[in-house]
């Protein structure tokens, strides 16, 4: 890094995907962009205000420096001659931007309750099994699931638009399979149909608009992640 290396910290919680630094290999090329797709999404996904670093919106690397403050040199500078790679990524992140800013539910400004709201029944969030069972708490505490899905209500909202007219939004079914194999995923049946609309294990098309059935059990790639949209009955 620079200072003799004593400049950054060595608890680097990474993964190189089976090779060190720059390869040709097209399976791990083929993998970290999938990864690089999953990070931005679940950063997009998640509540709050997401905070991007320069460059991350299309794959930027550091070679592996983990604190290179000090590097007025190609190690932090901004290329801004896209390749594919980098154009394809760019894209994407602009979708789920574009799919944050659609939805409110993404975008909340209370806490979730995770129970029934007074006065309407409705539960804001449910965390289920790949199998469609809700989480108990015990499921929190085995450390070898990868796998998990969340469905964030539309319903659940309790904030008002800057007219005061009460926020409502579709229903968002989130699948996440850390594990390397496929898991299939039965979401909850009363949704019906809906729409897939993320899908970071599809390179050619990670954000779809294609028609999905809540009825039928869904086959997620390893180390990917869908999102599903219900319209608000």
């Amino acid at each position: 890094n620079g200072e003799d290396n004593r400049d950054g910290h060595e608890n680097n919680l990474s993964w190189n995907c089976g090779v060190e630094g720059p390869t040709d290999d097209p399976d791990i090329l083929a993998l970290r962009a999938r990864q690089q797709r999953n990070f931005i999404a679940t950063l997009l996904l998640s509540q709050g205000v997401p905070m991007l670093g320069a460059g991350d919106e299309c794959g930027r690397s550091q070679g592996g420096n983990n604190n290179g403050y000090c590097q007025d040199n190609e190690t932090c500078w901004l290329d801004w001659a896209l390749d594919d790679r980098a154009q394809a990524l760019l894209t994407f992140t602009a979708g789920m931007v574009a799919l944050r800013r659609a939805h409110p539910v993404l975008r909340r400004r209370d806490f979730f309750q995770g129970r029934p709201l007074i006065g309407s029944g409705v539960r804001d969030i449910v965390w289920l099994e790949p199998d469609g069972t809700e989480m108990s708490g015990d499921k929190w505490q085995v450390d070898h699931a990868r796998a998990l899905a969340v469905l964030l209500s539309g319903d659940g909202l309790t904030e008002c638009d800057a007219t005061g007219h009460a926020l409502w939004d579709d229903h968002l079914l989130l699948m996440f399979n850390a594990a390397p194999e496929v898991v299939a995923f039965q979401p909850p049946s009363h949704l019906g149909t809906g729409r897939l609309v993320v899908h970071t294990a599809c390179a050619e098309d990670p954000l779809p608009d294609t028609p999905f059935d809540a009825t039928q059990a869904f086959s997620l790639e390893g180390r990917s992640l869908a999102v599903v949209r219900f319209a608000r009955a």
